[in-house]
């Protein structure tokens, strides 16, 4: 698993409105920060990757997100 500094190659503007914690949007361009330990993660990861403290990670194009609520879904755009 590499661990990445998303922020170094990306910046990353919130989801407005925030979506619900139920229905998290995913996309190639969606992003997941974890609000515990502040890693980025991509919403369909094609190789594995997670964050820090456990509560996302996956690989193959699938996302595993133990607690919705501890999640910031944001945009990703090239610097």
């Amino acid at each position: 698993m590499l661990n990445i500094d998303m922020r170094k190659i990306y910046n990353f503007y919130p989801v407005e409105p925030a979506p619900d914690a139920g229905n998290l949007p995913t996309g190639g361009d969606i992003y997941y920060e974890c609000l515990d330990c502040q890693m980025v993660v991509n919403s369909v990861p094609h190789i594995k990757a997670a964050c820090a403290c456990g509560n996302l990670s996956g690989g193959a194009g699938d996302l595993v997100v133990k607690n919705p609520q501890r999640v910031r879904v944001v945009r990703g755009k090239l610097k």
